[in-house]
């Protein structure tokens, strides 16, 4: 029974499961090797625009479709990674690349979740450090009195006895 799951687990991940992995159609596929890889690399680092956490690679909308199709274009008229990359941030904003650039306007974005993390852990730092000093203040025994202390509050303790009715 073992066997027999595992040999469909195997088929279904080969048959069903491979072609949902990259959405380029064979019509897409350009002829020189060499390109089809460049193409297929700026694909993994492009966002699809309806899709939004996906690549351009992995999804199967038709605006994929198109900008696949437009950065083959583009490899095809001889541009470099930068330039298509450059291209297509222009025609369609930052928001095209799957990770942002790190320049000025982004600064925020890549800078914001190591500073939370570093507050955040400063914080507990500061929370834990509170905490110990109280406890430890907290089982510190009362010292005793001294006799000079003892006296006088024997001697409070004996006058408010008398004053009671």
């Amino acid at each position: 029974m073992r066997k027999l799951f595992a040999a469909l687990l195997i088929v279904f991940a080969t048959v069903v499961a491979s072609p949902l992995a990259h959405a380029v159609q064979p019509d897409e596929v350009m002829a020189d090797p060499k390109q089809e890889s460049r193409a297929r690399e700026l694909s993994r680092e492009l966002r699809c625009m309806v899709c939004q956490n996906q690549s351009i690679d992995d999804s199967d909308a038709t605006l994929a479709k198109d900008l696949r199709l437009l950065v083959r274009e583009r490899i095809a008229a001889g541009d470099s990674n930068k330039q298509v990359i450059d291209y297509l941030v222009s025609r369609y904003g930052e928001f095209v690349l799957l990770k942002p650039r790190f320049e000025t306007h982004t600064l925020l974005l890549w800078l914001l979740p190591p500073l939370v993390l570093v507050a955040g852990g400063l914080g507990l730092w500061l929370h834990i450090r509170r905490r110990s000093r109280d406890a430890a203040r907290a089982s510190d025994a009362p010292k005793p009195l001294s006799a000079d202390e003892q006296a006088r509050l024997d001697k409070l303790l004996a006058e408010g006895a008398d004053q009671a009715p």
